[in-house]
């Protein structure tokens, strides 16, 4: 597959899994395809070539970097070190870029992140679930959470971090070139003993709450990201 001569081509064998659990069977994928643009300018693939990868795909610009194009190398159940239990759903996506770095979400939040230059979110613990993850659509979701984080490069361990989400408005996007209806939500992010504030931003599909778009800050002193979710994952 050639799709330009911007592109690289990568394929990396990997072995089908199949895991059982909540009534659930997630596969990962097999001879899983990374795409990542090479030069100094944005990738923006055709419609008709998104379409025709069958795999799940997202557009990744990390600030002060081109856009990159990058499919879904791993689908796993949502590892968790607290006692809350995650919703069957939940599970970890790891989408794998052609120079091996690696970012790892969940319903589109960024929660690990690995071999990126510009430093590394290490881990997210909390003993509340995540919103994003509950559905912020919901009335019953609540707008706040609290966890700490872990980032590299530097000893940043433990931080505590408050959030505060916030609707902002229904609002048409543009992805893949379709005009996608999405509620904007915005999270204050308040850092305990670095008195550092940020604002992430999420889009939300009205019907189920799943995140399409999103800018974040990968860390309180690390760039902000920006994933565009082109083709969903199917389990």
């Amino acid at each position: 597959m050639r799709i330009n001569k911007k592109l690289l081509l990568l394929t990396a064998s990997i072995a089908l899994m199949s895991i059982a659990g909540c009534s659930q069977r997630i596969s990962a994928l097999n001879d899983t395809m990374k795409l990542a643009f090479i030069g100094e300018n944005d990738i923006k693939l055709t419609t008709e070539q998104i379409k025709a990868n069958p795999y799940s795909s997202i557009y990744v610009k990390i600030e002060g970097t081109p856009q990159a194009f990058v499919v879904l190398a791993f689908a796993e159940p949502k590892q968790t070190l607290t006692s809350v239990r995650p919703a069957p759903e939940a599970m970890e996506l790891k989408w794998l870029s052609a120079d091996k770095a690696m970012l790892v979400t969940v319903n589109g939040r960024l929660v690990r992140t690995h071999s990126l230059l510009s430093g590394n979110l290490a881990a997210i613990e909390s003993s509340e679930p995540d919103p994003i993850l509950l559905g912020l659509h919901l009335n019953s979701t609540p707008k706040t959470w609290t966890r700490t984080l872990d980032w590299q490069p530097g000893y940043h361990y433990g931080y505590k971090l408050n959030s505060q989400f916030d609707f902002i408005a229904e609002e048409k996007i543009l992805i893949n070139d379709t005009p996608t209806q999405a509620l904007h939500y915005s999270e204050l992010v308040s850092v305990e003993g670095l008195n550092i504030q940020y604002l992430n931003e999420f889009w939300l599909k009205p019907d189920n709450g799943h995140v399409i778009k999103s800018r974040q800050k990968i860390a309180p002193n690390l760039p902000f990201i920006d994933i565009t979710l082109l083709k969903p994952f199917a389990s």
